[in-house]
């Protein structure tokens, strides 16, 4: 398999930091799951998300497939697995459909978790002999991956709690969140430019991060912070689901069908919401979280704004430090922070829906072999989200990193920051 660099630095910490790194992302995530139970591990609520278990075994399956698999005398102890924890790699093999991951009670979850072991501790001995170039550049690729299942499996066992009227805790033991009140809103703005954005230089980042180029950025500007709890329940008490020239007519649709009429978790009351730590008080200050791309443009309609350009947000992160709320304060929930910069905190909290399709830059070309996959056969349909959120590790994020997802999601830790034309 021929691959191109992913922007790993030329010069790669020793074999024994790569493992020690390898291990600890491989350790983090079995840790998410301390509290849960086997039967949790096996439930499937929704076609769009996937159990807990088959999120071990699949970030499992990618390090055995696309590192352990290299090896020509490599022979898989579970073939078999192979149909069931590909996710979407078509070049590789057939998969078990997706909606029906939550079928899958065999293997079970100790088979899972010995088979987690046997991998690390073989792609471990793999990266100390260090007899394959290639092999720490697809390593930290898995980690990446892994990082990105990280938070999916958070996300899915909220939903998954979420439908157990006796709404669990996923994590009970995380720290409740700060109260404090949210900053003033307000708007920064930034000249009209030909700007460049994109990855360039050393370090990872994701095929569908470059190439570097230049495009044009209207004057406007983009708000200090995300749209709060109370900022969207009064778009909610003013009838913004009841209003359709608020909405994209896709998004109208999906409001009526699916009956809408808040954010996911909220209450009928508009005063609690669900979290991974269970139901609790809606903090009024925390930025908004679980909306979909369709209520994001709804309310920046309502409040006489709009969502910004991904190269509007990435060209205003800038040099900003990768701080916040994120996956290692532990809250796993966003909350309300004060900060003395102009533009706040452009990391963590939620995923901040931007108004640009995700479509591929000028030049991009996937990688080589069944991981070109990975990314670009995913360009249609989809809109692109910045900043990550509090279940993202911030060694995972930057300015340039582009999450994805359909229009009508909202299961995801995603929220709002406005932009402007003024």
């Amino acid at each position: 398999m021929s691959l191109r660099p992913l922007g790993i630095a030329p010069s790669l910490p020793a074999s024994a930091e790569r493992v020690a790194r390898f291990l600890s992302v491989r350790h983090r995530t079995v840790a998410l799951t301390a509290h849960l139970r086997p039967e949790d591990t096996v439930v499937q609520s929704m076609p769009d998300a996937s159990p807990t278990k088959w999120h071990l075994a699949h970030t499992t399956w990618f390090f055995e497939q696309f590192v352990l698999g290299r090896a020509r005398d490599y022979v898989s102890p579970n073939p078999e697995w192979h149909y069931l924890f590909n996710s979407y790699y078509q070049s590789v093999g057939p998969m078990h459909a997706r909606p029906r991951r939550g079928m899958l009670t065999r293997p079970t979850l100790d088979e899972v978790m010995a088979y987690r072991r046997r991998v690390d501790d073989a792609v471990a001995a793999r990266l100390e002999a260090g007899d394959d170039d290639a092999l720490p550049m697809l390593v930290e690729l898995g980690i990446q991956h892994e990082q990105q299942h990280q938070e999916l499996l958070l996300t899915d066992i909220k939903h998954a709690f979420a439908q157990n009227p006796l709404e669990p805790a996923a994590i009970p033991d995380a720290p409740r969140s700060l109260s404090m009140a949210a900053p003033a809103l307000r708007f920064v703005p930034f000249e009209e430019a030909v700007v460049r954005v994109g990855f360039e230089g050393d370090g990872f980042h994701f095929d569908n991060e470059g190439p570097r180029h230049r495009t044009y950025r209207q004057a406007g500007s983009l708000a200090n912070r995300p749209v709060t709890n109370a900022e969207y329940r009064a778009f909610v008490l003013d009838g913004g689901y009841d209003q359709p020239a608020l909405w994209l007519s896709d998004g109208w649709a999906t409001v009526q069908s699916e009956g809408w009429r808040r954010p996911l978790y909220w209450d009928e009351a508009l005063e609690t919401e669900f979290t991974l730590q269970g139901r609790r008080e809606i903090d009024p200050h925390a930025p908004v979280c679980h909306v979909s791309y369709f209520e994001a443009d709804a309310f920046a309609r309502w409040a006489g704004a709009r969502l910004p350009t991904e190269a509007e947000w990435e060209t205003m992160a800038g040099d900003l430090p990768v701080q916040g709320n994120l996956q290692e304060t532990g809250a796993l929930h966003p909350r309300a922070t004060s900060f003395d910069t102009p533009l706040g905190l452009m990391y963590g909290d939620v995923w901040e829906w931007t108004m640009s399709p995700y479509v591929s830059y000028p030049g991009f070309r996937p990688l080589d072999g069944s991981l070109g996959e990975y990314n670009g056969k995913f360009m249609n349909g989809q809109w692109v989200l910045r900043g990550g959120s509090c279940a993202t590790p911030a060694d995972h994020v930057r300015a340039t990193y582009r999450n994805f997802f359909p229009p009508h999601a909202r299961w995801q830790f995603s929220g709002i920051r406005l932009g402007n034309d003024r």
